[in-house]
C-alpha cells in the first residue's frame, strides 16, 4: 500500500478479565487505550462505534468477566515502513521470508494494520500464516506455514521446543562467563501506559535462554541466544535481568523489568536484534531442515561500536 492512501479500518475486540470486571466501558477505553481521551471515547460510544457483546452501550455500563468488548476504528494512514524483505525459503508446504528492523509482523490495536510483513506476504501467498513473531524493531527470520497440515506440524513443533530458534544481539557489558544460562520467569508486570506489559516476574511463566559470547566490543558484547521458550520479548528480558540490557533498548533496564520513569512502549526502536536461525524437521519430508538470515552488519563480529540509540521517548 503507497504512503498516505489509507488502510481499511479495523474492529478491535477484547474479552473482559477478571481483573477489568467491574469497571464502566468508559472508563476501561479511557485508562486501557489512552491515545483518545475520555472526550473522545464518549463521543464513540454516542455514535455506537463501541458495542459489548455485539450491541450498543452506554458509557455507565459496568464491565462483566467473559464479555465481548469491541469497536471500530475508522480508516487511518499508517506510518511509514522498509518494505524490503527476501525470500530465504519457499516451497508447497512452507515460506520463509527476512523481515526487516521496523516493519511489524502482524497487525495490532496501534497504528498498523496492513503496513506489516503478513499483509507483505499474503500478496505472495494469500494463504500463508505466521508460525511466530518478531518485534516491530527486531529483524530476522520468519516462518510462515502454507497448508493446514504444516501449520499444526509446525505449531506442535513449537509446543514441544522441538525447533532451534538462534538470535544475535548486541548487549551492554561484559558477561563475565562465554557460555550461560537465563532463567528468570516472564510474566505480565506494570506499565505507565499500557498497564501491563511483560517483564521478570517471580509469579511469571518458565522461561529458559542459552547464552554464548561471540565478541566483547567497548562496553558491550555481541552474543548469540538460543531460546528453549518462546515467551514475549524473552531475550530483551532475560538479558536485562541480567544485568546486559540490549544496547539502545528504550524499556527493559537492568531489572528486566521497565526502566522506572519511563513511558517507552515495547515496539519502540533503538535496541539491536536479529533473528538468525531455524532448525526443524520439515512437516511433509520429515527431512532436517536449516534456515539462515544473514545478520545486519552492526551483528557480525568485526563490526564498530554502536553510537548511543535513539533517546527514549
Amino acid at each position: 500500500m503507497a504512503g498516505g492512501t489509507p488502510n481499511h479500518g479495523w474492529i478491535h475486540r477484547e474479552q473482559i478479565s477478571l481483573a477489568d470486571a467491574g469497571s464502566t466501558v468508559l472508563a476501561h477505553l479511557a485508562i486501557r487505550y489512552p491515545r483518545a481521551d475520555a472526550a473522545e471515547w464518549a463521543r464513540r460510544i454516542a455514535a455506537r462505534e463501541v458495542r459489548l457483546d455485539g450491541h450498543p452501550v452506554a458509557p455507565d455500563t459496568p464491565l462483566e468477566a467473559g464479555q465481548c468488548l469491541s469497536w471500530a476504528r475508522p480508516a487511518w494512514v499508517e506510518p511509514e515502513v522498509p518494505f524490503c524483505t527476501a525470500v530465504l525459503y519457499e516451497d508447497e508446504d512452507l515460506l520463509a521470508v527476512a523481515k526487516p528492523d521496523g516493519l511489524p509482523t502482524l497487525p495490532g490495536g496501534g497504528d498498523f494494520q496492513e503496513h506489516t510483513l503478513l499483509a507483505l506476504v499474503r500478496r505472495r501467498a494469500p494463504d500463508a500464516s505466521p508460525m511466530h513473531r518478531l518485534g516491530r524493531s527486531t529483524s530476522g527470520l520468519v516462518l510462515f506455514a502454507r497448508t493446514p497440515e504444516a501449520r499444526g506440524a509446525i505449531q506442535t513443533a513449537f509446543r514441544s521446543h522441538r525447533l532451534r530458534k538462534v538470535y544475535r544481539a548486541l548487549c551492554a557489558g561484559h558477561p563475565d562467563q562465554p557460555r550461560f544460562d537465563l532463567t528468570a520467569p516472564i510474566g505480565v508486570v506494570p506499565h505507565p501506559l499500557l498497564g501491563t506489559v511483560h517483564g521478570a516476574s517471580a509469579t511469571g511463566r518458565p522461561s529458559l535462554s542459552h547464552v554464548s559470547v561471540l565478541e566483547h566490543r567497548e562496553g558491550c558484547a555481541l552474543v548469540e541466544v538460543e531460546i528453549e521458550t518462546g515467551r514475549p520479548h524473552q531475550i530483551r528480558i532475560h538479558l536485562a535481568s541480567a544485568g546486559h540490557p540490549l544496547v539502545g533498548d528504550p524499556l527493559y533496564g537492568p531489572s528486566g523489568l521497565p526502566i522506572p520513569g519511563s513511558r517507552a512502549l515495547p515496539g519502540d526502536p533503538g535496541y539491536h536484534l536479529h533473528a538468525l536461525a531455524l532448525e526443524l524437521i520439515h512437516p511433509r519430508t520429515g527431512q532436517a531442515l536449516s534456515l539462515y538470515c544473514a545478520p545486519p552488519p552492526l551483528l557480525r563480529p568485526g563490526a564498530a561500536t554502536p553510537v548511543d540509540g535513539p533517546p527514549v521517548r
